[in-house]
């Protein structure tokens, strides 16, 4: 028995003694102090656990990534490295992602990014290790996509690495020895995570508004959609509506592109960052991502956000947070309400652009992209495959987007393959891709639950909320697959058409409700973007990139009334809207050192915008449609008035001079009948002739006007008849100077006529 017990115990020893002999070095890619012409991918994180590098060269292999290391001991070490066959999981022939692992210069005799179509840990055999100290390099051999997580070594040939899930994260941290390692920040008034339009507007306006402010953002640039990185024009109009001042802001960073995709330089980057590094009251974390929080009575206490270069994690504690991921991200962990469309859901873009080189330029052939030919997608004219490259409508936008950005860089590949390889070979010789989004743009995907949630019918019948505050004025645009180009691949089209609903006030805006920026069961809860509580519909109109911004800026002016009061977003609402109307209506650069100090403003004012409060009648409390002449054409020499009292919106225009023009284009989405009138205001020096003419298509109708009487209907509109309209035929009204006397032009009114 003696024997027996000893000989156990001798046993155990020695395989306890073998375990902690094995000598284990885990190395994550995103760690090497040179990244050469590795890409730092960050954007599918909650999906396959890690940032990782990506060779993301347009068919040029990129420069070497590159880091010292030091073995624990010299020896034998088995090699494992976490990577995946980027295109396997559609069966495609060749892996375009092939890459070796080198030590000192020498690589190691196994390709990789060559097996599995998921995720996993490629073993790359058994090594010898002389020396501690080495040279460690990842080496790119296509330019196409390849994928590096992290590389594992280690002397227990026979073991292998946790595959996924909690198991793998929690063995990477055993391995990096950081489980301890976490750093306080904070407390913070508010913690903003996602630094794209709508974060930053929250951060700085916060920020400006005396709150301590935390920005998280886990890219390294600033901008979201509207960065160099994915290059999305900013679009909608800011400065307008019943808060003319929101928008100040934002037009401090909003980038000034004028073609999207626009070039590196037009998205001003570094603009951008070193704005938020110049409020002090805001520390910004670029590089970080957060996927953890913790909860206390109901409320978020703190976010945890790692470095996603050195794995370092930080948590936040703050009073209050904003989600401005896009994704929702921050809510869905913190249990709060949200819907997400199941199917036809607006998609992700992958921009691209391509010039013409100097010379003849070669294209490598590529067999695993999409098989197309130039008559299976639009031809990317002015160089640019534009907004419409765009898939992944009824797939999972969370934990699908990194299959849906794949899928797009296989459409463009597969594209610029014909445009150079195949039939449209002869006319792009000299054809050469410059640039193609690695980042993708996504347009919708969780929309978090407000104590309003917006709806279409609620913009369309311009629904007026007391809380109306951010001015959306995009038209009601959602995408979808275009159908001449979706044939050939119906599990998952990649060319788009946006179908635009254009019943919204184009220069007013319609007033987005300040109810949708706040959660409905998750008190301490903001969000701004495109998370916000809205429907599927109405995210088409307030999804853009300037009227997100604005969003941002009056979730920080009610964080600082948080602040002051101890009070929940939904209590701004309640008990302090009138403070918080008075905050709204403060220029952009107005600002206080703490929320207990006095407002200081600018030395400078901007203008007062033009488009703000209608000094006349307000169109949007009009029935029908209304087209102002701020929306019209014009030829010739024309004057603004506002003399003349009972104009619509914020004036009108006159002119004496023969051939002048206003043209008010009409445009619907469903036709029928309706009743057109012009809107005038008399005077004794107005035309008593002005001929005013209907175009419809190819039909032309005058009425001619005097111009020195008063309009029969109120409002100051005479009607001009009753006429069929179809959308998609030119449809207008147009007035025209005969020089005798002033044409007046203020605006048109569309009123449909039922049963006719």
């Amino acid at each position: 028995m003696k024997t027996t017990t000893s000989a156990i115990l001798a046993l155990l020893v020695c395989l306890c003694t073998s375990s902690l002999l094995a000598g284990d070095l885990l190395v994550e890619a995103e760690s090497f102090t040179n990244h050469g012409g590795w890409k730092l991918d960050t954007q599918f994180i909650n999906e396959m656990g890690s940032p990782y590098l990506l060779a993301h060269g347009l068919g040029k292999p990129v420069d070497e990534a590159k880091t010292e290391i030091t073995f624990p001991e010299t020896g034998r070490y088995r090699v494992f490295v976490r990577t995946k066959d980027w295109v396997g999981q559609w069966d495609a022939p060749g892996s375009p992602g092939k890459f070796q692992v080198a030590i000192d210069g020498k690589p190691l005799e196994e390709t990789f990014g060559t097996e599995s179509a998921e995720w996993f840990w490629h073993d790359g055999g058994v090594v010898e290790i002389d020396k501690k100290d080495v040279t460690l390099s990842i080496q790119d051999l296509t330019g196409f996509d390849g994928r590096c997580d992290a590389i594992y070594f280690t002397t227990n040939v026979n073991t292998t690495p946790p595959s996924s899930g909690s198991q793998l994260a929690k063995w990477r941290k055993d391995q990096l020895g950081i489980t301890e390692d976490v750093k306080t920040e904070g407390p913070y008034d508010l913690v903003v995570i996602g630094g794209g339009y709508s974060g930053m507007g929250a951060a700085i306006s916060a920020a400006r508004m005396g709150c301590k402010v935390a920005l998280i953002q886990n890219r390294p640039v600033l901008g979201g959609n509207g960065s160099s990185e994915v290059r999305v024009w900013a679009m909608g109009n800011i400065r307008r509506g019943k808060y003319p001042r929101i928008g100040e802001i934002v037009d401090e960073f909003a980038d000034k592109a004028t073609k999207s995709p626009g070039t590196y330089e037009e998205f001003e980057d570094q603009k951008k960052e070193k704005l938020v590094r110049a409020e002090p009251n805001i520390d910004l974390f670029l590089n970080h991502h957060a996927n953890d929080l913790e909860m206390q009575d109901g409320k978020i206490a703190s976010i945890t956000a790692f470095d996603t270069r050195t794995s370092q994690v930080r948590k936040f504690e703050g009073s209050m947070f904003c989600d401005a991921t896009g994704h929702g991200t921050i809510g869905a962990l913190s249990g709060a309400l949200y819907d997400q469309t199941d199917k036809g859901r607006m998609g992700m873009s992958n921009m691209w652009r391509w010039d013409e080189a100097d010379q003849e330029a070669t294209f490598p052939e590529t067999p695993w992209a999409l098989d197309l030919t130039m008559k299976d997608f639009p031809y990317p004219r002015d160089h640019h495959g534009q907004w419409f490259w765009e898939s992944g409508f009824d797939l999972d936008p969370i934990q699908g987007a990194e299959a849906i950005r794949d899928w797009n860089l296989r459409a463009v590949y597969g594209a610029f393959n014909a445009m150079k390889n195949r039939d449209g070979a002869s006319k792009h010789k000299n054809a050469e891709l410059t640039w193609l989004a690695y980042v993708g743009g996504p347009r919708e995907s969780r929309r978090l639950i407000g104590d309003v949630i917006l709806t279409e019918d609620d913009i369309v019948a311009k629904r007026d909320f007391k809380d109306g505050c951010v001015p959306s004025t995009w038209s009601i645009d959602l995408h979808y697959p275009k159908k001449e180009f979706a044939d050939k691949f119906p599990e998952n089209p990649f060319i788009s058409i946006a179908v635009h609903d254009r019943r919204v006030d184009r220069s007013y805006g319609y007033p987005v409700p300040y109810r949708c920026f706040y959660s409905k069961n998750v008190p301490n809860l903001f969000m701004a973007g495109r998370c916000i509580s809205v429907t599927h519909e109405a995210l088409g109109t307030v999804r853009v990139m300037k009227t997100c911004g604005m969003m941002g800026e009056v979730v920080g002016k009610a964080a600082s009334l948080c602040k002051i009061y101890d009070c929940t977003p939904r209590q701004v609402y309640e008990e302090h809207w009138d403070e918080m109307d008075q905050l709204l209506n403060l220029p952009g650069q107005a600002r206080r050192e703490t929320v207990e100090a006095e407002i200081e403003m600018p030395t400078t004012l901007l203008p007062a915008s033009p488009y703000g409060p209608p000094s006349g009648l307000n169109p949007t409390k009009l029935t029908g449609i209304v087209i102002d002449d701020r929306q019209a054409e014009k030829i010739g020499k024309w004057s603004e008035g506002t003399g003349l009292k009972g104009y619509v919106n914020h004036g009108y225009l006159y002119s004496g001079e023969k051939g002048a023009k206003v043209r008010f284009p009409i445009k619907l989405e469903k036709p029928g009948k309706y009743e057109v009138r012009y809107a005038y205001q008399p005077h004794e020096n107005r035309s008593a002739k002005a001929n005013v003419t209907v175009g419809l298509d190819s039909s032309r109708e005058t009425k001619t006007i005097n111009m020195q009487e008063k309009p029969p209907i109120d409002g100051g509109f005479t009607s001009l008849g009753v006429f069929t309209i179809t959308p998609g035929e030119e449809s207008y009204v147009e007035v025209e100077s005969d020089g005798n006397g002033n044409i007046h032009a203020d605006a048109i009114q569309l009123i449909p006529v039922a049963g006719k």
